[in-house]
């Protein structure tokens, strides 16, 4: 966190190629619940921000998942420099509310996750090649460190940090106004890792599946739906894959707000996790 913050306050102290935001209006993304650009649950091939090649952007995130039994909530930033390198950092706090005392936890009992991520753009540029079909395509990782150790060990988990992989292809389609991405994640998250990684079930990384598809109804308005399947590692409780329906309001490059219903899928025996899900951010 402290490498990160201190790099984008030097981007803000930089002069105008630091704060050069050429990049169109909304095709920084918002931000994933882990910290990446992209989607709320899915991480982009697109680097963050709206610096363009010659400069550095930036953005910081609040968002805020309401659950039929829980409350998940995240804080980050992250760093694009030069649209070809992105690092980030999200804490993400999980708040067992009332179901905490039902599981023997304790009423409001907390998991904490922190994530350290970091994406490169290999190839393509999903801006400016219109003219081809090949998609803008990076490659990512992300470290996430879980507390509750003891917990953990109690439900299964084979250990409480671990590390992530994905490779990610976007495609934008200006003249449809259709952004889809498509995103292979290497895993062995249990709840995004909030629970740990691997179990007593499965210990071994699998391949996930992940997906977006955007539709920019106006210059600022961007509706759409995302899919994430997940591994199901723990004998303590099955896992499901998750999805939601989004609506992303870009006020400026400076500001934007997405709210959207999502599903989760089962979180520790208390049946489908349905809720909102509301996230603000902001950068250049």
């Amino acid at each position: 966190m402290i490498v990160v913050c201190a790099i984008a306050l030097a981007a803000l102290g930089r002069p105008a190629l630091a704060q050069d935001s050429g990049r169109l209006l909304a095709t920084s993304g918002v931000t994933e619940i882990e910290g990446a650009g992209g989607g709320g649950l899915v991480p982009w091939a697109l680097i963050t921000g709206y610096g363009t090649r010659d400069a550095i952007g930036a953005t910081a995130h609040g968002s805020f998942v309401g659950l039929s039994d829980f409350g998940l909530s995240s804080v980050g930033a992250s760093i694009g420099l030069y649209d070809r390198v992105e690092l980030s950092y999200s804490h993400d706090w999980f708040d067992t509310a009332a179901a905490g005392g039902r599981l023997g936890l304790g009423r409001g009992y907390q998991f904490n996750l922190d994530v350290v991520g970091a994406k490169l753009r290999l190839v393509g540029d999903a801006v400016y090649d219109q003219d081809s079909w090949l998609p803008e395509i990076s490659a990512g990782t992300e470290f996430k460190a879980a507390d509750e150790h003891a917990v953990l060990q109690d439900v299964g988990a084979s250990s409480p940090d671990g590390v992530d992989f994905y490779l990610a292809a976007t495609k934008l389609f200006l003249a449809e106004s259709l952004l889809v991405d498509a995103t292979v994640r290497a895993t062995r998250a249990n709840q995004f890792g909030l629970l740990g990684f691997g179990g007593d079930r499965d210990n071994a990384y699998s391949a996930e599946f992940e997906g977006s598809a955007a539709l920019l109804l106006t210059r600022r308005l961007a509706v759409g739906a995302e899919f994430r399947s997940k591994p199901d590692n723990l004998r303590f409780a099955a896992e499901g894959d998750a999805y939601d329906i989004f609506a992303a309001f870009f006020l400026n490059k400076h500001l934007a707000a997405t709210l959207a219903w999502l599903d989760l899928g089962r979180i520790a025996r208390q049946g489908d996790q349905t809720g909102y899900y509301l996230s603000l951010q902001a950068g250049f």
